[in-house]
Parts: C-alpha cells; structure tokens; sequence
C-alpha cells in the first residue's frame, strides 16, 4: 500500500509540474500586455516591465517562476497595488467553497433520492418523467439556468436577490445554477447502477426469502450502489470547491471563479498561474482520494503483474 501511495504522490507532482509549465507559456502567448494604461508612456513601461522581469526572455522568466514556486512564493499581483497573491486569493475562498458546499449537498441528497425512485420505478412514467428531467438539467448549460432563474425568481417574482453576496438568500440562485446539473448527473448515475444491482443474484435471493422491498433498496442495494458514486462524485466536490467561473460572474460573487476571469481580462499574470494550479491541485488530490479509497475497498487494485505492490 505505501508503494501505491507513493507512486501516486509521484504521479501528481508531475502531473503538477507539467501544468504548470504549458500554462506559463501559453498564458505569455495571450495578446496585450498587464500593463495597457494609455496614460503610461514607453519609458514608463519599460521600467514596470523590467521591474518584474517581463523584458527577461521566456526560458528565464519561467526558470526564476519555478524558483519562487518551490520556495511557494507566487509573487504579487500586476492590477492590485502589489499585494500578494494569496493574500488576494484567501479572503475569496469562502464564497466559492460556499456555493460549492451547497450545491454538492443538493446535488447529492436529490441525485440519490432522484435516482434510487426512478430505478424502482423503472419503465413507468415516474422513470419517464424523471429521464426528462434529468436530461433537460444536464443538456441546459449552468449559466444558461443562472440567467433564467435570475430573470424569473429575482426579477419577476423578487424571491431572491438578483446578484450580490450578502446574506444567505444570495446563495440560493447560485446553488440551484450549480446544483440542478449535478443532480441530473448523480441521479442518472444512481439509476443505471440501481438497476444492475437489482437485478443481481443475491437481491433476487434477498428477495426469496421474503425481505421487504424497502430493506432490500436500503440496506442491500443501496450500499452497493454508493461505492462506485465515489469515483464521480469526489472529482465533482473538487470541482464545484473552486467555483464555477461564470456563476460567479454573472452573480457578482466575490469568490475565485470570478478573480480569475478578472485576471485573465487584465492578464494578471501570477494571479493566473496560481489559481491555475490551485484548480489544479484540487482536482488531482480528488482523483487521489479516489485511488486511495478503491485502493482500501479492493485490494485487487493494487496489484500489478499479478503480485501485490
């Protein structure tokens, strides 16, 4: 086991390393300059510039970069009156996670609930009715939803706060963005997995001896259903955590999602690449978790060349 651990620990620094790098050189391919201010002349330009070592060629720049990151210093921001990076980043983090927080446990708590009912109500017009649903949430995109509930729930009928973060009401519209999409999700997972655990050997047995149908969904059916929901739903946490870019945006949410479109549009440089590797390492440390958890649920995993690692 700690070989599978290290290797995988191996396999995310890499991973890491490698993002990093193809997202410094791209980011310096985007057009325009963090510092476009009409009323800076050349010779003030070139000062900033050579300030924060932007005159420097690109092997260079991305050596002394990999220096300041091993030390985790990300340097400080180009729009912010020099603050440093994760100073600007911290205070964003609650919103996101937040919003995350929520949705992940809508998503959850209906996707389950949606599921396991259109699984036992298979080829009636609950299941009917539910795959509608279902699919309409997952092909309808999340902004697309944010902006008609806006326009219905805030506008029309002024339930909730158009946009905003002050207060819980201001989490609602932004959840249900979120969260919808994700229940769609879990919940057509949960239904084609319901059903082939239900049509196995040992429910059919479950139910010769007489067990009631709702023991068997619960107790039975349903522990063997959750197993596999982790590998879907842990890269899902990890992805909702860091926010959804244009939720945030069109919410005028606070969080990183929406620091990040800023920094991209006044090409931030330093702000980029360490909310880059932030979403990043979220989501990779998510697949680890995974690893590890069917690494410890089966054994069999572990294994390589038919002997045990």
């Amino acid at each position: 086991m700690i070989k599978y651990i290290t290797q995988r620990i191996g396999f995310m620094a890499v991973t890491l390393f490698l993002i990093m790098s193809i997202t410094f050189f791209l980011m310096k391919l985007m057009p325009g300059s963090p510092f476009n201010d009409e009323k800076l002349n050349a010779a003030q330009k070139a000062i900033i510039n050579e300030k924060y070592g932007l005159n420097d060629s690109l092997p260079v720049q991305y050596v002394h970069y990999l220096g300041k990151v091993v030390r985790g210093d990300f340097g400080v921001s180009f729009q912010y009156d020099n603050k440093d990076v994760w100073e600007l980043i911290q205070p964003r983090l609650g919103p996101s996670m937040e919003i995350g927080l929520y949705a992940m446990v809508l998503a959850i708590v209906f996707g389950i609930l949606f599921g396991l009912i259109s699984a036992f109500k298979k080829n009636t017009w609950i299941d009917y009715t539910s795959t509608v649903i279902t699919v309409f949430a997952i092909s309808v995109p999340a902004f697309v939803l944010a902006v008609l509930l806006q326009y219905f729930l805030a506008v029309k009928l002024e339930l909730f706060p158009v946009s905003g973060w002050t207060s819980l009401e201001s989490a609602v519209l932004p959840t249900a963005s979120l969260g919808l999409g994700l229940i769609a999700v879990i919940a057509r997972y949960i239904r084609s997995e319901m059903i082939e655990v239900l049509s196995s050997d040992y429910i059919l047995l479950a139910r010769a001896k007489g067990l009631s149908e709702s023991r068997i969904l619960f107790v039975h059916a349903l522990r063997n259903t959750l197993i596999p929901l982790v590998t879907v739903a842990i890269p899902m946490l990890a992805s909702v955590l860091t926010g959804t870019l244009m939720i945030e945006t069109i919410f005028a949410i606070p969080g990183i999602g929406d620091q990040f479109v800023r920094s991209i549009q006044t090409n931030d440089y330093p702000v980029i690449m360490a909310l880059t590797l932030l979403f990043s390492f979220l989501f990779i440390v998510s697949i680890f978790i995974v690893d590890i958890l069917y690494g410890i649920i089966d054994p069999r995993i572990r294994t390589q060349g038919g002997k045990e690692s």
